[in-house]
């Protein structure tokens, strides 16, 4: 039995210039940041999240990057890699009980995976 996704809620954004992309951001989702830090800047619009990630942060991000939200990470993260996906990012807590890992579809293509406890 496969476990069901949530959806995707959260896209993290690469920046090269955090206050430039912090401005353009507001502008666009008309709001200011939740989140407002030198290593992460976080939005909330529309019940999605929006993240700005200093230089591709620690994950070394050259793109966006879209978090699937989910239940159960560990057993997402076997049946995507059962089904071919390969691990780049194990899953691991990044503050407030949060869950991430990323992978790689056969392209190379790099998914997010998100749980919340």
């Amino acid at each position: 039995m496969t476990s069901p996704t949530q959806g995707i809620k959260t896209v993290l954004h690469p920046v090269s210039d955090l206050a430039a992309a912090k401005a353009v951001y507001t502008a666009l989702l008309g709001t200011a940041p939740q989140a407002d830090s030198p290593y992460y800047v976080g939005f909330e619009a529309g019940g999605q999240h929006i993240g700005l990630v200093p230089r591709g942060g620690p994950q070394d991000m050259t793109s966006p990057v879209a978090y699937w939200h989910v239940s159960d990470i560990e057993a997402k993260l076997a049946e995507v890699t059962a089904a071919g996906a390969t691990v780049r990012e194990p899953a691991h807590d990044v503050g407030g009980g949060r869950l991430v890992a990323t992978v790689t579809d056969p392209d190379g293509n790099i998914l997010g995976l998100l749980q919340d406890r």
